[in-house]
């Protein structure tokens, strides 16, 4: 005779299976990871201008730990994942952590930098911490992205340094490397599959250094350190990828993204001049001494704002507009799809 399941166990044991299978659903979520500067920072750096006035008028219409009027690199690689933007770390919510998490901090970079903030390693230690407390499975992150950004803080604190002196920077630049490298190979140690890594953006396009000839042209020889910079991180990539045996890093070319859309601004302006200066700042200080966000003791503004940020490329001295951010974007996105696995 066989025996048969009553009728009441046999439905938990269907709640229980059904249960089961939307709990791994949930998990195997593709969720966000980001380490890096402001570039990328989404709200850590708690006691700095991007919680100030004007930051984030357009997005979300107030300050929100962004620098930038807007939306950053971050959220426009969250919405093309199609997930929400991750929590930043200083502000994290056990119950928000779906999405992943941001451990980015502006002003930090690969090593230290001017600002007392948690450099690469440190914030990689955060997460690793994280997923030996479990609060990330092994299936969260199999299922997962990284996106990593930083340099440009490291460049900025060599040469404030070395009293803007370029001659030994090219050794400076393979001890970022390496170091870059061993963060790398600890994200996917960790158990992400795919790791986004931005080159490093022109810095001699940033309107501190153009200013000096009216916003007109970028500065090349300090050009040429991000363009050094970035060909040396893209052939470690390729060397990593290369020993792994499989496609786990894949190169964001901020580099050639910026000249790329400050080139076509440029162009359209010939053609009608009451368009935007990509190389001039949205947001600017009254005089030398002042800057974005700056008051006087009595609150009044020591900063002044273009007539339409969105249509901006810079939002103050280093640091893109919303607008700026989309056409990084776009430009990218062929770049993006590659972070694509099996699980998308």
């Amino acid at each position: 005779m066989v025996s048969q399941t009553p009728p009441v166990i046999a439905m938990l044991l269907f709640l229980f299976i059904l249960t089961e299978v939307e709990g791994a659903k949930k998990s195997s979520k593709v969720k966000l990871f980001v380490f890096g500067d402001s570039y990328v920072d989404t709200g850590n750096f708690l006691n700095s201008a991007s919680y100030k006035p004007p930051s984030g008028i357009t997005f979300p219409g107030n300050p929100s730990g962004r620098f930038s009027n807007g939306r950053v690199l971050t959220d426009y690689l969250a919405s093309f994942l199609k997930i929400k933007t991750p929590t930043p770390y200083m502000l994290r919510n056990w119950s928000e952590i779906e999405f992943g998490m941001n451990f980015a901090h502006g002003g930090t970079g690969i090593l230290d930098t001017l600002v007392d903030g948690p450099n690469m390693t440190v914030q990689i230690d955060s997460f690793e911490n994280l997923v030996k407390q479990k609060v990330f499975t092994k299936l969260d992150l199999q299922s997962s992205v990284a996106l990593v950004h930083a340099g440009g803080n490291d460049y900025a604190a060599f040469l404030q340094r070395n009293h803007a002196n370029i001659k030994d920077i090219r050794v400076f630049t393979a001890s970022l490397m390496k170091q870059m490298s061993i963060n790398l190979v600890r994200i996917h140690s960790l158990g992400i599959n795919k790791i986004g890594v931005g080159l490093l953006e022109p810095i001699g396009c940033m309107p501190p250094l153009t200013m000096a000839s009216s916003y007109d042209k970028c500065i090349e020889p300090f050009n040429l350190v991000s363009q050094n910079h970035s060909q040396m991180l893209l052939q470690t990539l390729q060397q990593l990828n290369k020993q792994m045996g499989k496609s786990v890093f894949v190169t964001l070319d901020l580099y050639n993204s910026f000249l790329s859309i400050i080139a076509t601004m440029q162009k359209n302006r010939v053609e009608n001049s009451t368009l935007m200066n990509p190389l001039q700042p949205c947001c600017e200080g009254v005089s030398l001494e002042n800057y974005c966000g700056n008051v006087d003791e009595k609150g009044a503004k020591k900063y002044r704002l273009c007539e339409k940020p969105e249509v901006s490329f810079f939002w103050e001295g280093v640091h893109l507009s919303q607008n700026g951010w989309h056409a990084v974007y776009m430009i990218l996105q062929s770049s993006l799809r590659k972070l694509k696995g099996k699980s998308f």
